[in-house]
């Protein structure tokens, strides 16, 4: 544990689980020196004006540079990732992340940053164990022998041995979470980056405002996943940097619902019940994928506390009011075509 007051810079600052990353580690009493992200200011989740924000492309290594530069804690978030549809069918752009990755680790040693998390992702696992609707909680060891997620996982898995061999060959104390579907207000609802969660509140929504009350499910609404609630990753996350596991470990949410379970979750929320139609030829990513918390609950004694309906009842109600809000600029007709979503990672 650390005596002095770590400096932390959180990379990826302008996307959904780094924006509420760095509103936590402020509450908490860290000192956020400063937020990177690729994207425009103007483009972030959320921008915490206390901060120094900076708009920067972490490929390169002067960009990594100048991000790292006065820090002791680093927090690297920062990937091109979205839902199913997008790493499905964005695999080089989402490979290009291990330039991120490499660059940040350099400038971590070069600037004498002393603690390294990295942002890894429960695509990772091989794939021959996640064949299963009702599937065995995955365990930290189930990534090897490795068959990740393609493109998208193997690059998390290489960026996990990455940081591995940086601990054993240069000092850098690193630190791995393999984040399970996180989700929660202020991420990403529509575009097509969006998660489960948060795509079926949006269609929920959707097909109540328009009156269609129907609903479009990609896959057949058996594939299972877990959910975790922001808050719990952003206390996990920042428990994970402080500890002593020096291996990759479980972040996420045990309670295994299907997709069709998750569906009845957001439809009792709306008050209302829909016609279900199913898109066999769509994206839909392994059939079964849940966290076995085994490690991390004996290590540091962490579970989640948010239920997945409280967690979906928050998510819903935000995004009922970023919709609303919409409706005097694009309003929803009466009869609407199926919008495209992201509907697993």
């Amino acid at each position: 544990m650390h005596t002095k007051t770590p400096k932390a810079v959180v990379c990826g600052a302008g996307g959904f689980i780094g924006g509420h990353l760095v509103k936590g580690l402020l509450s908490q009493g860290i000192q956020v020196i400063r937020a990177v992200d690729i994207k425009p200011l103007d483009e972030w989740h959320q921008l915490s004006p206390e901060v120094e924000n900076l708009s920067l492309d972490l490929k390169h290594q002067q960009s990594c540079l100048t991000a790292t530069q006065g820090a002791t804690h680093v927090y690297q978030l920062a990937a091109d990732m979205g839902g199913m549809g997008f790493i499905e069918q964005n695999k080089a752009l989402c490979m290009l992340s291990v330039l991120t990755n490499t660059n940040m680790l350099l400038a971590a040693c070069e600037s004498g940053v002393s603690r390294f998390f990295y942002a890894s992702s429960a695509c990772v696992y091989n794939a021959a164990r996640q064949t299963r609707p009702d599937v065995i909680a995955l365990k930290e060891q189930d990534a090897y022998p490795a068959m990740p997620e393609d493109g998208y996982g193997w690059e998390k898995l290489f960026s996990e041995r990455m940081c591995r061999h940086f601990q054993e060959d240069f000092g850098l104390t690193c630190r791995v979470a393999r984040y399970h579907n996180v989700y929660g207000p202020q991420g990403t609802w529509r575009g097509g980056r969006e998660k489960a969660p948060a795509a079926i509140c949006r269609k929920v929504i959707e097909a109540k405002l328009s009156g269609s009350h129907e609903i479009n499910i990609w896959g057949d609404g058996h594939q299972t996943r877990s959910f975790m609630f922001i808050d719990d990753c952003v206390h996990g996350t920042q428990s994970i940097m402080n500890s002593n596991i020096d291996e990759p470990i479980n972040l996420g949410s045990s309670e295994l619902v299907s997709i069709n379970q998750l569906v009845d979750i957001a439809e009792e929320i709306a008050g209302i019940r829909l016609h279900r139609t199913y898109d066999l030829t769509a994206p839909r990513g392994v059939n079964g994928r849940n966290s076995d918390n085994t490690m991390i609950l004996n290590r540091l004694g962490w579970e989640p506390s948010i239920r997945l309906r409280d967690g979906m009842k928050k998510t819903y109600r935000w995004i009922e009011e970023q919709m609303q809000a919409d409706l005097h600029h694009h309003p929803i007709p009466r009869a609407h075509a199926d919008l495209p979503h992201a509907i697993l990672r």
